[in-house]
């Protein structure tokens, strides 16, 4: 036993997950595997009961969605009528309105008077019927009926319809305010105690404004008295009942519907016949029941003809509220099983087979499981073993959000803090380095320029003494230019290692930019390159301190210069970038920067020049950052290099 731990702890962790969970798999699924072919065949009986009754229900909601379709369809029609009907009041509205008008232009003309016009106006209108009981009448904007078939001459401004609303008030203040030509509708519920109608009916008004006159003209009826179309719904009424009656549920299941008082409306025998006070074997009154609690299950013994015993039924039934119907769907109980008794021997079959299929699976998956736990740890090793060597750059992948995902992103977090921490401290040791320069340069500078002075002073004297022919001409000539050079070297130092605060003041960059250009393309070492400016005349004018900025164009054209020996073209321009602020970019078509001298070109002292001192780039982009701004460059090695500075329009927002 001893020696079985010792090998097991001596296994890699996918084998050890291999040999401890297998068998907590396996062992268990062959005891399951008879359990559940057991339990599944009692089961069976509750999932086909259970899936039956389910049955029952679509089979019941698809036939309220019948019910519900002709309700719908219906209603189309009745809105389709409704539409008609405001049309046809829009046309007597129209045609009143043009009585009154040709009323009208008679008294304009002379031929009648105004008193004349109207009587023949009133009678005209007042003979008009709307439908069955409807009328056209007229009233001027004060609510007074000027034409009715009632009560002509009352004043309604303050009538209200049954819900309480004043209606006649509010045909009148819009149709005053209505434009010319306009035709307004109201709708309101009425009852008209006169023709005897008990309920409230919707009534529908169109009505116009005769502004000459202050008439309102009005043409109003029943929208119930355009339902003329009755055979419609009888006969679409009838296809539904037939397409319910055909569906069967199971063998000899059917659909059908009632309503509350135990009318059956649709029944493949009883239909209209009344079965309130029916009872199933037992004596309970099933139908009854239905109708009080109008929706739910009811489970009864039944007993058709030509059944040697009882059957028990079950009815699923739905309440279908716009007709006041029971919608019912029953089937026999029996009917359910005999597919639970079908499948059953199958279940006890098919569970021997499948325990040994899953035991098989399991192990597949087991291996699977191990290789998914092991492989990310793998992974995560070969990183941190890379990282070990000193590589801080390399990441473990994060794909999963577990605990190896939690711990992968502790670990990249832990190795980008190390590189940090350690770039800290390089740029601190830089830093140090810096300030002992200023220091060391301030003191230099003082003790080397005045022995420079000295020699070239000497150096200008002796060679004002001599000619060119003279053979100690050209040394004279190397002291002084290499007298320079040095020169040249410590100003930069003293520069790059106290660069002055920027003097601001608004400039125009393109002039700036102008003058720098025309001055830098006549330097010796840029005869042999094509300066070309293409500058936005629409730039505005920015704070910037000129002299500073000078250096940064002259240090870039210089340098593009010096990157196209033989010949070349360099483009200054000047653009409105995007993010607020101006861009200049120096593109060139020389040689361009290899990729491994990209990321130390800004570091001071750096140069694959002969006689560079590595300082002017390093210099330039001191010079851009205390502006503010931003210098990138981009090249591509035999095709060019185009450095692009972004100065801020507003410095206020940086």
């Amino acid at each position: 036993m001893q020696s079985l731990f010792s090998y097991v702890n001596n296994l890699k962790l996918r084998w050890k997950m291999m040999v401890l969970v297998l068998p907590l798999v396996t062992i268990p699924i062959f005891i399951v595997g008879g359990v559940i072919g057991y339990i599944s065949t009692k089961q069976a009986y509750l999932g086909i009961t259970q899936t039956s009754k389910d049955d029952l229900g679509h089979m019941a909601d698809f036939t309220l969605d019948l019910l519900n379709s002709h309700y719908q369809q219906f209603q189309v029609y009745k809105q389709d009528k409704e539409k008609s009907f405001n049309q046809e009041l829009a046309t007597l509205t129209d045609l009143s309105y043009q009585v009154l008008e040709s009323q009208q232009r008679q008294v304009r003309q002379g031929r009648i008077d105004l008193a004349t016009a109207r009587r023949e106006a009133h009678n005209a209108l007042v003979k008009v019927n709307v439908g069955k009981t409807g009328y056209i009448y007229a009233m001027n904007s004060k609510g007074d009926l000027m034409v009715h078939v009632a009560m002509e001459g009352r004043n309604v401004f303050d009538s209200r319809d049954e819900s309480g609303r004043y209606f006649i008030r509010e045909m009148c203040e819009k149709a005053v305010r209505s434009k010319p030509g306009e035709v307004l509708y109201i709708v309101y519920p009425w009852k008209n105690a006169a023709l005897g109608d008990k309920v409230l009916r919707k009534k529908v008004v169109a009505y116009r404004y005769f502004p000459e006159w202050d008439w309102i003209i009005a043409a109003g009826g029943y929208l119930e008295e355009t339902y003329d179309d009755v055979d419609f719904e009888r006969r679409s009424f009838a296809a539904l009942k037939e397409k319910i009656k055909s569906k069967k549920v199971g063998k000899t299941g059917y659909i059908f519907c009632l309503d509350t008082a135990g009318n059956f409306m649709i029944h493949p025998t009883g239909e209209g016949k009344n079965f309130l006070k029916a009872t199933d074997t037992n004596g309970n009154h099933f139908i009854e029941e239905m109708c009080k609690t109008r929706s739910g299950w009811i489970r009864y013994p039944w007993k058709n003809t030509g059944d040697p015993a009882p059957r028990m039924k079950i009815v699923r039934y739905e309440y279908f509220q716009p007709w006041n119907w029971i919608v019912a769907v029953g089937s026999y109980e029996d009917e359910f099983y005999e597919e639970a008794n079908a499948i059953k021997g199958r279940i006890m079959e098919s569970m021997v087979v499948l325990t040994i299929f899953v035991s098989i699976l399991a192990m597949i998956m087991v291996f699977l499981a191990a290789r998914v736990f092991t492989d990310p740890i793998a992974d995560m090793m070969t990183v941190i073993r890379k990282v070990k060597q000193g590589r801080l750059d390399e990441r473990i992948e994060v794909t999963t959000n577990d605990e190896l995902g939690e711990l992968a992103t502790a670990f990249n977090r832990m190795t980008a803090i190390i590189k940090h921490n350690k770039e800290l401290e390089a740029n601190l040791a830089q830093q140090g380095k810096m300030a002992s320069l200023g220091v060391l340069s301030s003191g230099v500078a003082h003790e080397i320029n005045n022995p420079l002075g000295v020699i070239l002073g000497y150096a200008g004297y002796i060679e004002g003494k001599i000619g060119p022919d003279d053979p100690n001409y050209k040394y004279i000539h190397e002291i002084k230019r290499e007298s320079k050079r040095c020169k040249k070297i410590v100003q930069d130092l003293l520069s790059y290692a106290r660069t002055p605060q920027p003097v601001l003041e608004e400039t125009n960059i393109n002039q700036l930019l102008d003058q720098i250009v025309d001055f830098a393309a006549n330097h010796t070492d840029m005869h042999h390159v094509s300066v070309h400016k293409e500058f936005d005349p629409s730039l505005p004018v920015i704070m910037v301190d000129g002299d500073q900025l000078r250096q940064v164009a002259i240090n870039l054209i210089l340098n593009a210069g010096a990157a196209m020996q033989k010949g070349g073209k360099l483009v200054v321009s000047s653009s409105l970038g995007v993010d607020g602020s101006v861009s200049l970019r120096f593109s060139d078509n020389g040689g361009g920067i290899p990729a491994e001298h990209m990321e130390k070109i800004f570091e001071p002292f750096f140069t694959t020049k002969v006689k560079g001192t590595g300082l002017g780039l390093a210099i330039t982009r001191q010079i851009i950052e205390q502006h503010h701004g931003k210098i990138e460059i981009r090249s591509v090695v035999g095709e060019g290099t185009t450095v692009e500075v972004r100065l801020p329009i507003n410095r206020d927002a940086y």
